[in-house]
């Protein structure tokens, strides 16, 4: 059984969706994310999560439907006691890889519409709210994952209108692979 987290309705529906998947809306945000993939991982005990979502593309690989492959958080500011991306005291890794390899997200609790350094830095080819929550709560749980981003805009100042118009773009996109996923093709 796959199940599929995804923040919003308005990215995904709750439309017809192929046998042996369930479809959870976490919302907005790392914290979100993790508690309804903990509790979803908890209630559907799944083979594999899927997260989809619409995300801000940093680099020229990152545009249209995407596979990423890897996340890291943006936000956890603990410095001194720990590099920026890095929680403190935490043994694990401070990226979050599925082993599928694909693109590098980077997650945070802000809506990024303004160039980052330290993204550039990472090597960071998109930005969400969502996957480093849900990453962390399959990890903790042993369950693999996988995610596809849908990229509504360029993290600049115009991020916030071309995400408004663009976030239910990448629906039918998303449902084409989920198909295949769903069969075992892919």
């Amino acid at each position: 059984m796959l199940l599929v987290i995804v923040a919003l309705e308005e990215e995904l529906s709750r439309q017809p969706l192929p046998a042996g998947v369930v479809l959870v809306h976490s919302g907005v945000g790392k914290v979100n994310a993790a508690l309804a993939t903990a509790a979803a991982l908890r209630e559907h005990a799944p083979t594999q999560v899927v997260n989809f979502g619409t995300a801000g593309a940093l680099s020229a690989a990152a545009h249209g439907l995407v596979e990423v492959g890897r996340v890291l958080q943006r936000d956890m500011l603990a410095m001194p006691l720990a590099p920026r991306g890095v929680t403190p005291f935490d043994a694990r890794a401070a990226e979050l890889g599925n082993g599928r390899g694909g693109l590098l997200c980077a997650s945070g609790d802000s809506f990024v519409s303004a160039p980052d350094p330290w993204l550039a830095a990472q090597g960071v080819d998109l930005v969400d709210m969502e996957l480093w929550g849900i990453a962390m709560a399959c990890e903790r749980a042993a369950c693999p994952w996988r995610a596809y981003k849908y990229l509504t805009d360029q993290a600049d100042g115009a991020a916030a209108g071309d995400w408004q118009a663009r976030v239910n773009q990448g629906e039918r996109l998303f449902l084409e692979r989920l198909v295949a996923l769903a069969a075992g093709q892919d």
